[in-house]
């Protein structure tokens, strides 16, 4: 295992104290540690939010992009060099709302990334406004007379449309959740991770406690991972009946790269010479 320590950057970390974001980057640290991945070979993406200043904070290779748009460039960096670990960190509006599109397409593609959202259940970084896992009628600093949006439920709507590796994570169980982060980054094809975590400054009603009293763990000695109407079924409970947490839905699929010969035949495409003359052959097609 490598030094923790390795990761770790001298910039002051703006977020407010009691942030669930907090757990999550020691717990990314300590997973890339366990897993013995330089900095070199990894690169943190993300979009806008609070959530998405992971990448400053960590000594890795780092894009942080715009608001919604952390698939599309964590796409092609895979794509460009596939011996790089490409993680996505970002937060539920980020990833569900903006880049709700992008995840979905992201999802169909099946590239070898992991996506971890950090899902407080609110605009954190914007000041409290809904986000798309936001509860019907929960009111919020700008919806006054409570949210009057249905709240998704992402694990579903991933499961529902073929995502191969889907798992939940609370960041007040840091064991587990780095857990979770290895088999994700260990796993081939697109992984998604929501992360439960508290907004101390703008959700007041999922609170650490909030998620602490409903949260449990699933007993994989009684709950198959690859059946995927269970999955779904047990996707879709939440609230004070419970809010399972570990991997939710998993089966390995072809991915991307197993799906296009050109890049997973030969060196990655950004150590592959290319000469002016190498266009004459696709030119052909014009002809």
């Amino acid at each position: 295992m490598l030094d923790t320590n390795l990761y770790d950057v001298k910039d002051e970390i703006s977020w407010c104290p009691g942030c669930g974001n907090y757990s999550i980057l020691p717990s990314l640290k300590q997973a890339l540690a366990e897993l013995e991945l330089l900095p070199h070979q990894v690169v943190i993406v993300s979009g806008i939010g609070q959530a998405a200043k992971t990448p400053h904070y960590i000594n890795a290779n780092g894009f942080n992009g715009l608001h919604g748009r952390a698939v599309p460039p964590a796409h092609g960096i895979k794509i460009a060099n596939k011996n790089l670990k490409v993680i996505i960190h970002s937060g539920d509006g980020d990833s569900y709302g903006e880049g709700g599109n992008h995840l979905l397409h992201g999802i169909r593609r099946n590239v070898d990334i992991t996506h971890v959202v950090h899902n407080n259940q609110i605009y954190g970084l914007t000041k409290g406004q809904a986000s798309p896992t936001t509860a019907l009628g929960q009111k919020t600093t700008m919806q006054f007379d409570g949210n009057t949006s249905e709240p998704i439920s992402p694990l579903a709507f991933a499961i529902s449309i073929g995502c191969g590796f889907v798992a939940r994570a609370f960041s007040g169980d840091k064991e587990h959740l780095v857990g979770l982060m290895k088999e994700a980054i260990g796993y081939k094809g697109y992984a998604l991770i929501d992360v439960l975590q508290p907004c101390i400054a703008f959700n007041k009603v999922n609170t650490f406690k909030w998620y602490k009293d409903r949260v449990y763990k699933i007993d994989y000695a009684n709950y198959d991972f690859t059946d995927k109407v269970a999955a779904f079924e047990k996707a879709l409970e939440w609230g004070d009946d419970g809010i399972p947490l570990g991997i939710l839905y998993k089966v390995q699929k072809n991915t991307y790269f197993d799906r296009i010969s050109y890049l997973h035949e030969g060196p990655a495409l950004v150590d592959r010479s290319w000469q002016p003359k190498d266009a004459e052959r696709f030119l052909e097609d014009f002809r």
